[in-house]
């Protein structure tokens, strides 16, 4: 006998463009990447397709394999991974989410790569590899001969997977091992030993407590040179074909970030090249730790639209109590301070991404406003992805718990953008680093937010009480996640005033900034326009 029939039941959300995103193509536009916009959609497209999500599922739940000895007994240290990973992966290659950015000299390049990082969340963990490679290359010109050998195939539009040697292959991935067991973060601790040779290369001993992605081609490493803490290239596979003795031991279970190999690495006597000076190994690294953070906060954007869309698109469909959730009034509250949230890191990112771009073509006053404002951006959009993904997968209900909705594989990525790359008090430090270092960063920081100036009170009022935060320097470093909190939100706000929707701007600026804000999302204040906000979260589904 027929028991019940199923009605009530929320779509699949597929067969949608990922890139159908209004702040994401303003500001495209607005940063010099328009001409990127139909490239972007087309990988929006591919994103939002009921083949890439299948993929991401896949790569999910058939994690990668370590096998560190063939059947003889011989070490390959070889880690295996599901087909769907490889084509994520050769889908972010060929896209140019790697490093080819480098080699593309128009205007804008920087953010149109972002806009497609961005765009393309069929999965999160294969964006590791990818993002490291992006961000190799920055450090990798400090020694422009090994530059030379490895830049054009770390730029190349190829992934060519498998142990061979690097500069046998049509394309490249780098990756970087710096942690140890007893350093974390202070790299300064670390004891791997580097000893130079007289062909100029160096052998490495030691170990690595966390090196992500052991199946790239090339790692950026800290090890200890005579001379001090030193960074290195190191290859897993040698010149003439031999593995580099780079001992793959076991393969971290983490948290999220499944489909992602993650690893712990002993050094014994591996070959490798010095990269910038002896002894400045941390300053030459740390070209490699800023792109990676940028992508952090990227990725923490991306997480953020994914998780309001997942959620509108459920409250659109479902009913509950005779009304359509998405016209419940309590849950329009919710959905539009999602998407509020959400909207603001976006335009964030893509400011971020614009003064990358005009960096890197020498703009020194892009340099030092983005010295600070990208630490500050880590801080805060990565602090504040876990709780807007909690609240989305809330929407869903008992739904959003189950693991076919995607939303938990969602929820346990969210934390590990705060922790990469410095977690939340090391960024908050670095803030307070930055502006005792360099007085012409806070400078730069208050002079983009004093372009909106007198175009909102709420705005103007928010930044003369952080201008008055920032004298006190009693207990500063007590305050730091305070000050740098206030700092990213009137940073923001001064983006969504000059850029924004004005429903979303208004929204923002009242409880962000006007105080008239609860302790949870959706305690948006009476008067804003939920509904201009709600929809520009709403995915078109074919």
């Amino acid at each position: 006998m027929t028991t019940h029939d199923v009605f009530n039941q929320v779509p699949e959300l597929v067969g949608h463009d990922t890139a159908e995103d209004l702040a994401l193509l303003d500001g495209l536009v607005r940063e010099g990447a328009g001409w990127a916009t139909e490239e972007v959609h087309r990988l929006g497209r591919l994103s939002g397709s009921a083949e890439a999500q299948e993929w991401g599922r896949l790569a999910n739940e058939h994690p990668p394999v370590l096998r560190t000895h063939d059947r003889y007994g011989h070490r390959i240290d070889t880690v295996e991974f599901h087909p769907a990973w490889h084509e994520l992966m050769r889908t972010a290659v060929t896209h140019g989410l790697h490093a080819a950015v480098w080699a593309d000299d128009r205007e804008g390049a920087h953010v149109a790569r972002a806009a497609k990082f961005y765009t393309w969340r069929a999965e999160a963990g294969h964006g590791c590899p990818v993002s490291m490679t992006y961000a190799a290359i920055p450090a990798l010109r400090q020694s422009p001969e090994l530059a030379g050998q490895y830049e054009p195939l770390l730029s190349a539009g190829s992934y060519d997977f498998g142990l061979r040697a690097p500069l046998t292959k049509t394309g490249l991935l780098a990756g970087m091992s710096m942690t140890e067991k007893q350093g974390g973060s202070d790299v300064r601790a670390n004891t791997t030993r580097a000893q130079p040779h007289a062909d100029g290369s160096y052998r490495l001993t030691g170990h690595k407590w966390f090196t992500s992605a052991p199946m790239c081609d090339v790692f950026l490493t800290l090890a200890q040179a005579p001379e001090g803490l030193s960074c290195f290239l190191v290859p897993r596979v040698l010149p003439d074909g031999t593995l580099n003795p780079l001992r793959l031991m076991r393969l971290k279970d983490k948290l999220g970030n499944k489909s992602n190999a993650s690893s712990e690495v002993e050094y014994e006597n591996a070959v490798a090249w010095r990269v910038g000076d002896e002894g400045r190994g941390v300053r030459t690294i740390i070209e490699m730790v800023n792109m990676t953070r940028l992508d952090c906060v990227i990725g923490a954007a991306s997480g953020m639209r994914q998780g309001v869309v997942t959620a509108t698109h459920h409250a659109v469909h479902r009913q509950a109590f005779g009304k359509y959730l998405v016209d419940q009034p309590l849950m329009r509250n919710v959905l539009a301070d999602l998407a509020v949230e959400s909207e603001a890191a976006t335009v964030l990112m893509l400011r971020l991404a614009g003064a990358t771009d005009r960096s890197v073509r020498g703009d020194a006053s892009e340099t030092v406003f983005k010295r600070l404002a990208l630490a500050v951006s880590k801080y805060w959009v990565c602090k504040r992805w876990p709780a807007h993904t909690a609240e989305a997968l809330e929407c869903l209900g008992g739904n959003g718990y189950v693991e076919e909705s995607g939303m938990p594989r969602l929820f346990r990525e969210s934390p590990l953008m705060s922790i990469w790359e410095g977690s939340g008090n090391v960024a908050a430090l670095d803030v307070l680093r930055a502006m005792a270092k360099e007085p012409q960063a806070v400078e730069a920081f208050f002079t983009e937010v004093s372009a909106a100036t007198g175009a909102d009170a709420r705005l103007d009022d928010a930044v003369r009480r952080l201008r008055a935060e920032l004298a006190d320097l009693e207990d500063i470093e007590m305050r730091a996640r305070r000050i740098v909190e206030r700092m990213a939100l009137v940073l923001q706000g001064s983006l969504l005033v000059r850029y924004g929707h004005p429903a979303v701007t208004d929204a923002f600026c009242a409880s962000r900034l006007g105080g008239d804000w609860g302790h949870a999302l959706g305690t948006l204040p009476s008067g804003v326009d939920l509904a201009a906000i709600i929809a520009r979260a709403t995915p078109k589904v074919n």
